[in-house]
């Protein structure tokens, strides 16, 4: 059994770290990836089934209102937890920081994790893992909730790409294991951004 999604951490860690502003480019270009890697063999999450009949994963338009700058809020003397997964996987995680943001004008915060063991490798070190949950959650987007990949700030902001959040492997193929959004993250809004539902 596979168990985190390190092929498409590598793939992304390049999309949305240091961007300041919003690039439509840079999130077709998150798309053109996330589409060539779903339809390769090699590299793909999909069953055997699905990829002989793969054509293009479904996206939202993109949307500059789901680009937004947060507040970073470093939160220190955080405990490692044993974080859930769909499987009885339970990998260490610590809550790094808080993410505080406004979308219509209304307040919102998402927790940012770190992985323990993965933290201890060269190319993940500042990498950081945001799982959430919204309202379009099990509609239009995958039950379990979305993923974005993340790098540690250096200043007092970070920004929050949407539009490149991604579904877990398991909203394709049991065999992974995937961490589960943890409740605090799940948004009261609907965030039409990133990747849609795979099946019904």
């Amino acid at each position: 059994m596979k168990t985190i999604q390190t092929l498409v951490f590598l793939m992304l860690l390049n999309f949305g770290f240091g961007q300041e502003k919003f690039d439509s480019a840079a999130v077709e270009k998150f798309q053109k990836e996330l589409n060539t890697e779903y339809a390769d063999a090699k590299t793909s999450p999909l069953t055997a089934e699905d990829l002989a009949v793969f054509k293009t994963l479904e996206f939202y338009p993109i949307n500059e209102k789901f680009f937004v700058t947060a507040k970073f809020v470093r939160t220190e003397s955080e405990k490692p937890f044993e974080m859930k997964t769909s499987t009885d996987r339970k990998p260490l995680y610590v809550k790094y920081g808080e993410a505080h943001f406004v979308i219509d004008g209304l307040d919102y915060k998402l927790n940012l994790y770190r992985n323990i063991e993965l933290s201890k490798k060269e190319e993940y070190k500042d990498y950081l893992f945001l799982p959430f949950s919204d309202l379009t959650s099990g509609k239009e987007s995958y039950i379990g909730g979305k993923y974005i990949d993340m790098k540690i700030p250096k200043g007092e902001t970070i920004v929050i790409d949407f539009n490149t959040s991604y579904n877990p492997y398991c909203a394709y193929n049991p065999k992974y294991s995937c961490p589960k959004v943890p409740l605090e993250n799940d948004l009261n809004i609907e965030i039409k951004a990133g990747v849609k539902k795979f099946h019904d």
